[in-house]
């Protein structure tokens, strides 16, 4: 019987903190492989994923790149993904398209804050993790702690499938546990060497085998059976069993290596292979038509669909980056937009490396690929066969948090920035574009300083244009303190012909979003006896949601609110929708003007990383920027300490932050909502 191919394609991500690894582990996983011929390093600038100029300048990926390798016969498709939080929205659009992923972690740090956002991102959509345990040749790395903090700080079951030859400069190589065979690796071979396990370690990778033994046991019925015949499981049960479980998510294998001196890498991408989803193991995709549910299985047979995830705008042509989820694609074909309901033509289909593509005549289910020829089709949309249409659901967008006000030099170049700014937007939805309708200025916002600087470097860079930038300022928010019960607002208009008449009765009241769900506001009717139609309360509560994007403090958005119409009147001839979304709308801006309204600012999580010296400047600078320290460890001579920050507080605190240290303190924030501003604070923006 020949063997369905969609059964040897994988579809993973990298996942990870900054500077843990993560493009060096793709560098390698291309150089394994044999897709690259040289390794790429991140410190010289020659990665085959970070190509972009800016990544290469700053040492971080900024922007997901996906490549295509191949190993043991299975096609590989890989996105290495940002680290920096202020690009989680990248990978947030690309764990949406993938079927498993790699989770890299630092042996020494242990799971840092960013590793825990992607960690939470990748459970929301359900994405099965192996985990990589990397810089093993580090002083102070070690598996065991490293584990400790991914079962405390992540909750998952990990089940250590491999021992460490070795200590940091020492490690050589690991001992597979489950085939109980050591793979050691010597100074600049690239290939491991197999053997037994070495005489010093053979009593603790007994213990620790039996350990993974019966972890997988607990949680594997098959394993269960086989464990209690013969009180030990072969090395293809235990195999098919941390499958089974890595899949369903009920465990996580953990591997471990050092990607730089490329010890691990070839036993990580047996890993890819064995334990981690192909097409066909993961769900059949969901969309809606005419209101209505469909799935489309992953048959390469099947009626065409396919998700666009990611858009480039490149000297050679706009790519559009697709996950086929079923049927096939052919160059020159003609799809269907389910968003903007149009037809597109295929113009080329492209095997992506990075930034070098090879011609494909076709892509089938599974598949991940570029083409040229979109001219409308935007991350998030569905190109589906124009006889079978379905929408699927796109990533969501985060709320941009930090703006700043951009204008041309010159006055004769107003337009092509408008331009340059309109094609940044269109490849990454995070970034947003306002007039303000005070000043009529031009208005950037995205998810962090940085994220804002790399937006305005590519416009100056890749538009040759030049930009002055304003300071930048956070985007606040407005609830209710203390709420108003009972207010009165009458809507009665005559001035010829049919009238308008609505009369309706508000409670406003604080609420907190964590409890129920939701988007930060509710609505709710408790009135009786058909006093307001239902169709009319409908009406209220549009006219109430119109009025959440300007709040009575500074204009800003109005969240953590409760609306309770409890009473109203109607007339026979002059009420209607109309008058009555009105009457919500005015009802509920004049209720806010007499509540108490509180102003809200974005708060983050602040982890800095400081020399045992330096620690008592940087407690006192966090103090003066309005930190609240929640906790300090001492972890290989350096303090780490983490605080929670408001956001508008942190503008220019790396610069600070390394002339108090001599350059050796580093920081990392993660966003973590928004809380209550200062007095001065709210009095600034009114």
């Amino acid at each position: 019987m020949r063997t369905n191919p969609l059964t040897t394609i994988r579809n993973l991500g990298i996942l990870a903190h900054v500077d843990a690894g993560k493009t060096t582990v793709t560098e390698r996983i291309l150089y394994t492989t044999g897709t690259t011929h040289k390794r790429g390093e991140v410190h010289d600038g020659t990665t085959v994923t970070d190509f972009d100029p800016q990544e290469r300048d700053r040492g971080i990926t900024i922007f997901a790149a996906a490549v295509s390798c191949t190993w043991a016969g299975h096609r590989i498709n890989l996105i290495d993904t940002p680290g920096h939080v202020d690009f989680a929205d990248e990978v947030e659009r690309s764990l949406r398209v993938l079927d498993g992923a790699v989770a890299v972690f630092d042996a020494v740090a242990g799971v840092e804050p960013q590793s825990e956002s992607v960690w939470r991102q990748a459970d929301r959509h359900g994405v099965p993790r192996i985990a990589f345990v990397n810089k093993m040749d580090r002083a102070g790395a070690d598996l065991d702690t490293a584990v400790a903090s991914l079962r405390e700080r992540l909750h998952p079951v990990p089940l250590v499938v491999q021992l460490p030859i070795g200590t940091e400069d020492g490690f050589t190589g690991v001992v597979d546990l489950p085939r109980m065979r050591a793979l050691v690796w010597a100074d600049g071979a690239d290939t491991a060497e197999e053997g037994p396990v070495p005489d010093a370690l053979r009593e603790e990778a007994a213990r620790r085998r039996r350990l993974l033994e019966e972890a997988v046991a607990e949680r594997h019925p098959g394993a269960l059976e086989e464990f209690c015949d013969r009180e030990t499981l072969t090395a293809a049960t235990l195999t098919g069993a941390l499958r089974d479980l890595t899949r369903t998510g009920e465990g996580v294998v953990v591997l471990c290596g050092s990607a730089y001196r490329n010890r691990g890498v070839e036993p990580l991408l047996d890993a890819v292979v064995a334990y981690l989803p192909a097409p066909l193991d993961v769900p059949a995709v969901r969309g809606t038509h005419d209101g209505t549910e469909q799935e489309r299985p992953a048959d390469p047979a099947a009626p065409m669909a396919a998700l666009a995830f990611k858009v480039n705008a490149t000297p050679t042509g706009r790519l559009t980056y697709l996950r086929v989820y079923s049927g096939t694609i052919e160059k020159g074909d003609t799809v269907w937009d389910a968003g903007t309901r149009r037809t597109e033509r295929i113009g080329r289909i492209l095997r992506v490396r990075a930034d070098r593509h090879d011609p494909l005549e076709r892509a089938v289910a599974g598949d991940i690929v570029a083409v040229v020829g979109l001219k409308s089709a935007r991350a998030g949309s569905t190109l589906c066969a124009p006889d079978a249409p379905l929408l699927l659901e796109p990533p969501g967008v985060a709320e941009p948090v930090v703006h700043v006000a951009v204008e041309a030099r010159r006055s004769t170049d107003t337009d092509r920035l408008a331009s340059a700014l309109a094609r940044l937007t269109e490849e990454d939805p995070s970034l947003a574009v306002r007039t303000d309708p005070e000043t009529g200025q031009t208005v950037l916002s995205g998810m962090g300083e940085l994220h804002l600087e790399v937006a305005v470097e590519r416009v100056r860079r890749e538009h040759g244009l030049e930009v002055t930038v304003g300071r930048p300022g956070v985007a606040y928010r407005e609830t209710v303190g203390e709420g108003v019960t009972g207010f009165v607002h009458r809507h009665v208009k005559q001035d010829g012909g049919a009238g308008q008449f609505a009369h309706v009765v508000l409670d406003v009241e604080p609420w907190e979003p964590d409890t129920e769900g939701g988007d930060g506001f509710v609505f709710r009717s408790t009135v009786v006896g058909g006093r307001v139609p239902q169709e009319y309360v409908r009406a209220v509560e549009a006219g109430c949601r119109d009025v959440l994007a300007e709040g009575p403090l500074g204009g800003h958005p109005v969240t953590g609110l409760r609306v309770t119409l409890t009473d109203g009147q109607t007339h026979v001839k002059d009420s209607s929708d109309t008058a009555f979304r009105t009457a919500g709308r005015f009802g509920l801006r004049d209720a806010l003007r007499a509540s108490e309204m509180v102003l809200l600012e974005p708060v983050v999580e602040v982890t800095v990383t400081v020399p045992e010296d330096g620690l008592g400047g940087v407690l006192g600078d966090l103090a003066a920027r309005r930190g609240r320290v929640t906790g300090s460890v001492t972890r290989g001579g350096a303090a780490v300490v983490t605080a929670t920050v408001p956001l508008a507080e942190l503008f220019g605190y790396a610069t600070r932050l390394r002339s108090r240290t001599q350059g050796r303190g580093t920081f990392t924030a993660r966003p973590t909502g928004y809380a209550p501003a200062p007095t001065t604070a709210a009095t600034a923006v009114r």
